[in-house]
């Protein structure tokens, strides 16, 4: 059983979950000994595709008139698509459809969590059968090496003093940036980092005006490579995530593998799994987030790191590679 890991247009999607997932994915076959390869040239079983390009949607037409057995991962959803970026809110059902398309093409359907697989199953496109596992995370590389605080502080200026807030994704309103920024203007007595990017020309003028007129206190880091970003989460003081939709939220993953106090939106994909004041904290709207920054930063509230840390083992890439070896033993039967 060989599985092609298709990484075809990887680099538009580099900057993204997808591009994240797809290295995941790449890790959790390692880890499991499943042979793979990227090379769509060679012999394979399965694919794996985790895009809805134009060429990875003939790329599964292709391989099922070969047949091969095709995984289609569905990271993306309608829901997560509004939002995004100029337009996003007119294209949304049309790329509905077309999401659905490249889905039904495959033999199974995998989507990061029980929430995003409600949505799925919702859409009356879809007649393939579909399967929730998470994006995982690999919580060994989370553990850093007793410097990463160090470093972090000292390339942005930072004192021990300094509480330090960050957030990671694209500069979209779904992520909650308008959010974050007027957070950063209600408590100037700490200091706010936003860790990605996202182009100009894409962005809502709402974005634009807020990134232009932010406050001193807001720093926006841009893209980072994944050991930079690894020193960001150990050190800082809380990862808040705005987020209004999301399929799963890989970040939230590295933030709990990294022990970091973890301050989250309550929408509908957490529910369950990240419990309010059990292994995360959760809040509604900005003013219910200014107090529990607060409380998180003066340790008036518990420290749930240790449970974090335990959920995300349990997400640990080791674990989805077991998982996945099985879901291909029964796409191979």
């Amino acid at each position: 059983m060989k599985v092609l890991l298709y990484s075809g247009s990887k680099d538009l999607i580099k900057k993204s979950g997808i591009g994240k997932a797809l290295e995941h994915q790449a890790k959790a076959l390692k880890v499991a000994g499943i042979p793979m390869t990227t090379d769509v040239s060679s012999d394979y079983d399965i694919v794996q595709i985790n895009t809805v390009f134009l060429r990875s949607y003939f790329l599964s037409l292709l391989s099922r008139m070969r047949h091969k057995k095709v995984i289609y991962y569905a990271h993306s959803t309608m829901e997560d698509f509004k939002d995004s970026f100029i337009g996003s809110n007119i294209i949304a059902p049309y790329f509905k459809k077309w999401i659905s398309h490249c889905y039904n093409t495959g033999d199974v359907i995998i989507t990061p969590t029980p929430y995003s697989k409600s949505l799925l199953d919702k859409y009356d496109e879809i007649k393939k059968p579909i399967l929730n596992l998470s994006n995982g995370v690999d919580t060994d590389f989370y553990k850093g090496d007793g410097k990463n605080r160090k470093r972090f502080r000292k390339k942005y200026k930072l004192s021990e003093k300094d509480k330090v807030i960050i957030s990671v994704g694209h500069l979209i309103e779904r992520k909650g940036i308008l959010d974050f920024i007027d957070l950063a203007r209600d408590l100037p007595e700490y200091k706010f980092f936003w860790f990605g990017s996202t182009p100009k020309s894409i962005m809502t003028p709402e974005v634009r005006e807020a990134i232009a007129n932010k406050t001193d206190n807001l720093f926006f880091a841009g893209f980072v490579s994944e050991e930079e970003l690894r020193d960001a989460y150990l050190g800082s003081d809380l990862f808040l995530f705005l987020s209004h939709e999301e399929t799963e939220g890989i970040v939230v993953l590295e933030a709990l593998s990294s022990k970091i106090p973890t301050l989250i939106r309550d929408i509908p994909v957490y529910y369950k799994w990240l419990v309010d004041g059990e292994n995360v904290y959760k809040a509604k709207d900005n003013s219910e987030f200014k107090e529990k920054i607060t409380k998180i930063l003066q340790k008036e509230l518990a420290n749930l790191t240790e449970m974090g840390y335990k959920l995300a083992v349990e997400r640990d890439l080791k674990n989805i590679g077991k998982r996945l070896k099985i879901i291909y033993s029964q796409a191979d039967n």
